[in-house]
């Protein structure tokens, strides 16, 4: 009778350290959560208008013959806030283009955000309705991708970048495509 008492508690106890060791084994930074179907692919074919140039257009096609780090953000977004003075470093120091893309944002917003933070990318293109972030993969922002000077996927990061993800992951990413 008395164990009758003690099994919904001994199989809550089991139920958590299940999800405790779920949780323990995600925080390696070395797995990708979620992986992209991207890698070792051609980057998805696009032409999008940039953000500071009304009416000039931007391609896949433009960007080759030179690797470029590819970084999805929004106005909107409180965690690309958060990632912005790692990525401005980064950028400064010029190894690769940093091409912003501008994600659902309204452009008068991501102007305005800019201003007022900064910014360090080469280029900005513009998505609007989202469209173009389908063929990329892209759910969320920030996202961040590497592409080679042949126009090829080479790394991607979801969520913001930190200087220990650039150091560890983006810069050995880089090193292995000759950048």
């Amino acid at each position: 009778m008395k164990l009758q008492r003690w099994l919904p508690l001994a199989v809550f106890a089991a139920v958590a350290v299940l999800l405790a060791a779920g949780v323990w084994l995600s925080r390696d930074p070395a797995r990708d959560a979620l992986p992209s179907p991207l890698i070792g692919k051609p980057a998805p074919a696009f032409r999008l208008p940039v953000l500071h140039e009304a009416g000039r257009l931007v391609t896949d096609q433009d960007l080759r013959g030179a690797p470029y780090v590819l970084n999805v953000w929004g106005s909107w977004c409180p965690e690309c806030r958060n990632e912005h003075g790692v990525l401005t470093r980064f950028a400064e120091t010029r190894r690769v283009r940093v091409i912003g893309y501008n994600w659902k944002d309204e452009r008068a917003d991501a102007l305005r955000w800019l201003e007022r933070y900064g910014n360090p990318y080469w280029v900005v293109l513009v998505d609007y309705d989202g469209r173009t972030a389908i063929e990329w993969g892209i759910y969320g922002a920030p996202e961040t991708f590497l592409v080679d000077a042949e126009g090829v996927v080479r790394w991607k990061h979801v969520g913001p970048m930190t200087d220990e993800d650039v150091r560890d992951r983006l810069l050995p990413a880089l090193e292995a495509i000759g950048g």
